[in-house]
């Protein structure tokens, strides 16, 4: 490993163009191929899981000892089944259509061009994640469908773990006939390591951050390069006067509550004031007997009197944790204009019957998705159909939503003549 700033530098550019070089062969290395190489990734991942999970147990300890938390340890840890799941992950990468040469649209001009739109990997991604090791996994397979080398930098404390699912990835790579620089770690700890690959736009395509909003924060102000984001997940599950109550508070304590650490939980509850009477107390019985602490408004303390007092910094929070902010609204619109103020743009949920407030909610709040009777956890490139994903983005241009291996190519146009030239 280096151990000077200028032996980092040179460690960085090194990834880099061995990255660089590696993404063009990948560029027209035939689907068979790399379907090969996810299935035989996913047979070495159970023949080698003894060597992988060795390497985790170093990690968990070490972890232990430095007073990380349960649940950090937990997403740390890899298991017998969690690796099982990694391996049906790239079997289903593999199952997917290639996203490289498909045509995406051609027409033939009145001058006889055939113009074709066609898919093209996006060349070489760096991705910066933490905590779960089984994502490495994902990513890479994602990421090499795609066309795409890829640059790992994952948390410190999943070193070990990470550096075996690697020499794993790139035997099978090898095994393969592919460049085994199409997934490389960055095997140092030094943070700024990152800050060099940032500044590596000449053989980075895009970024990536997958992890807190101090991470995503910094890679966005520092990257030379797009970067694939989203910064929060403020949710809101919106309850409308025509929505049927029990599937109301079925789908809320679920968007709470399956999973509140995560990106696509609820943080916040917006209810009509049509409904507020009767929806109301049954909804925060429903979330208090999960452990869930009540923020509201005014208006919904009249229906739920011992809820904590809500503020502005509640409305615009994203708790990772059992708590959610709740407000009564007068209609719709205002229902849609709390989330234009608030919301992150992540997922957003209506729960109705009546048509027209679900073709107006689904038309003006701008989101990646919008869920209709159904939780917002299913905002999931899996969920989705897509596989797997790499992140989800909650910017406009390329990539919105969960991101997978569609999003992990740009494309280019390729015109067929016969001798025409333009006058």
């Amino acid at each position: 490993m280096p151990t000077a700033a200028a032996d980092l530098l040179t460690y960085c550019e090194d990834l880099g163009r061995r990255a660089r070089a590696a993404s063009r062969l990948l560029a027209t290395a035939p689907g068979a191929r790399k379907n090969h190489w996810l299935t035989a990734s996913a047979a070495a991942l159970a023949k080698r899981a003894d060597e992988v999970l060795q390497a985790n147990a170093r990690d968990v300890a070490g972890a232990e000892e430095n007073g990380l938390s349960a649940a950090q340890v937990d997403r740390l840890r890899l298991t017998p089944a969690r690796l099982a799941v990694a391996a049906d992950g790239l079997r289903e990468v593999a199952a997917l259509a290639d996203p490289v040469g498909r045509v995406l649209d051609s027409n033939v001009r009145p001058n006889g061009l055939h113009v074709h739109k066609v898919g093209v990997p996006l060349g070489v991604i760096f991705f910066i994640y933490e905590s779960r090791p089984n994502v490495t996994v994902d990513a890479a397979g994602l990421c090499v469908k795609a066309g795409d080398a890829i640059l790992l930098r994952g948390g410190k404390e999943a070193l070990h773990s990470n550096t075996a699912l690697q020499r794993i990835l790139q035997d099978t790579l090898r095994e393969s006939d592919l460049p085994a620089d199409a997934v490389q770690l960055v095997a140092t700890t030094d943070r700024a390591a990152v800050g060099h690959l940032l500044r590596l736009n000449q053989y980075i395509d895009l970024a990536i951050p997958r992890g807190g909003e101090g991470l995503i924060r910094r890679v966005a102000e520092e990257a030379r390069m797009p970067v694939l984001k989203h910064f929060a997940g403020n949710c809101h599950v919106y309850v409308d006067r025509s929505a049927d109550l029990d599937m109301a508070e079925r789908i809320l304590v679920n968007a709470k509550c399956q999973r509140p650490g995560v990106c696509n939980a609820a943080e916040s509850l917006l209810v009509h004031q049509d409904i507020a009477k009767p929806f109301l107390p049954r909804a925060a019985a429903a979330l208090r007997a999960k452990g869930v602490e009540l923020r509201a408004c005014p208006e919904a303390r009249r229906f739920i009197p011992d809820a904590k007092p809500a503020t502005e910094e509640d409305y615009a929070a994203e708790y990772l944790d059992l708590i959610i902010s709740i407000n009564v609204v007068r209609d719709l619109e205002e229902a849609i204009e709390h989330i234009s103020r608030y919301g992150s743009g992540h997922t957003e949920a209506i729960v109705a019957t009546d048509w027209n407030a679900i073709r107006r909610f689904t038309a003006a709040v701008d989101s990646s998705a919008v869920m209709v009777n159904a939780s917002t956890r299913f905002n999931d490139g899996y969920e989705f159909g897509l596989g797997a994903e790499i992140g989800i983005s909650t910017d406009k241009i390329h990539a919105r939503g969960p991101c997978g291996l569609q999003e992990l190519t740009s494309y280019k146009y390729i015109v067929y003549g016969d001798g025409q030239v333009r006058g």
